[in-house]
Order: C-alpha cells, then structure tokens, then sequence
C-alpha cells in the first residue's frame, strides 16, 4: 500500500506483499507524470532499490518509527541471550519480565507498577544490556535536533560510541546507521515517516475483522480507498 502522507489518502493498494506488488504502482506513477519530491520506507534493501530506480530524484528517508523498531528487536534478542547466560535463579527470573520495561519509553514506566525500579534492578545485572538501553534512549534524541549539522554531528557521535561500546549487538547497529547515514539526515529536510502508513493499517485490520474477511478483493480496495477523507487513485 502507498499513502500520500501529506493528505493522508490512501494512493494505491497492490496485491501481494513485497516490491513486486508496487510494479502497478510505478508504471501508473510513470504515465500519471506525477511529481514525488520525497519518499518514507524502512531501511529494506529492497525497498532502497525501488525507490532509487522508480524515483532516482526523489528525497529518500528513512523512517524513525521503524529505526527504533529495529533496535528494539535486536534489543530484544540481547535479553534473551543475557538471560539465558545468566546463571543466578534469581537473576534470570527477574529479566525474565523486564522485556516490555526494555522497550518502554522511560516516561511511560508506570511508578505504581513499581516498573522503573525493577528496570534499573535489572539493569544493573549486566553492563552490556544496560549500556545497549541507555543508548537506545540516547538514539531517540536524534530526530530531536534543530538543525541537520549538529544532527549529523549527534548520529556520528552515536556511531562512534556504539563501536567503542565493545557490545557486539551495538557494534552491528552502528554499521547499519552508517552505510543509512545519508537517507536518516534526509528526516531534516523532510520530516515525514511512515506513521500514518501504521495508523492506516491497523484501521486496515479493524475493518478485516469487522467484516470477518472479503471474498470480493476489489471491493476491499474501495473500502480502504474510502477510509479517509480524501480518497482517489492514481489513474493511466
């Protein structure tokens, strides 16, 4: 699916998943003579590929959603090896339920659920999974910098304390943000991302299990067509 996220309307639905399913799309985009001035993906290599030959004067950004997407799976995986390296009983059963605690933001860890206490407690069980969370709250004040010359300044900083952190997993993540730098900097001089692509989805889902599936495709198409105010399709 593509989204013109600057109205919000739903431009086209392709069948399948993966870049296959956009070909409809390009050819349309092509003979429409529509202009794109900027473009919002993940960082797929596939992804990378279809915009630079679909749209090669386009501004390419990656988006920040699914930045720290990434960096909360891989997160995610260094518990479950820290976990299971662990060998005190209690250690390992204390971060066994620290996951969503990892993956919260610091300003959403409820005090009543006493969350920001057991985090720090399971924290201080292991210097690299602490170190990967601190800095995965560091990396978030990226997108938070005026200008894109201290923000390129902030990303290579990051960079260059990921590789010096001795944490193999922050290590992996530094490399992929450098060879990303340019499409991530991008964010500076358009701030878009593919978070109403998100919101469109899930009202994607709700709409599925409303009408407990479609048998009629294109008449699926039209109901996510119509699901915003401003609805039409690119024709040609």
């Amino acid at each position: 699916m593509v989204l013109d996220l600057e109205s919000g309307a739903v431009v086209f639905v392709g069948e399948g998943k993966g870049t296959a399913a956009l070909e409809p799309f390009w050819r349309r985009l092509r003979s429409s003579g529509a202009k794109v001035e900027a473009v919002a993906t993940d960082m797929s290599p596939a992804y990378i590929l279809a915009v630079h030959d679909n749209l090669p004067k386009a501004v390419h950004v990656f988006d920040r959603f699914h930045v720290m997407k990434l960096f909360n799976e891989q997160l995610a995986d260094l518990r479950r090896e820290v976990q299971r390296s662990v060998e005190d009983v209690e250690h390992r059963q204390l971060l066994k339920g620290t996951l969503w605690l990892l993956l919260k933001n610091p300003e959403n860890l409820d005090p009543k659920k006493n969350e920001p206490q057991r985090l720090q407690d399971a924290l201080r069980i292991n210097r690299p999974l602490a170190t990967a969370y601190y800095m995965k709250e560091d990396l978030r004040q990226f997108w938070e910098q005026i200008l894109k010359q201290p923000a390129a300044r902030f990303l290579d900083d990051w960079i260059g304390r990921a590789k010096a952190s001795g944490v193999q997993m922050l290590q992996k993540f530094a490399r992929t943000l450098q060879i990303h730098r340019t499409g991530l900097l991008n964010w500076y001089d358009y701030s878009i991302s593919t978070g109403p692509l998100e919101g469109t989805n899930t009202k994607i889902r709700v709409l599925q299990r409303q009408a407990y599936g479609f048998r009629d495709h294109e008449f699926f198409k039209l109901k996510i067509y119509a699901l915003h105010h401003t609805y039409y399709a690119l024709v040609g």
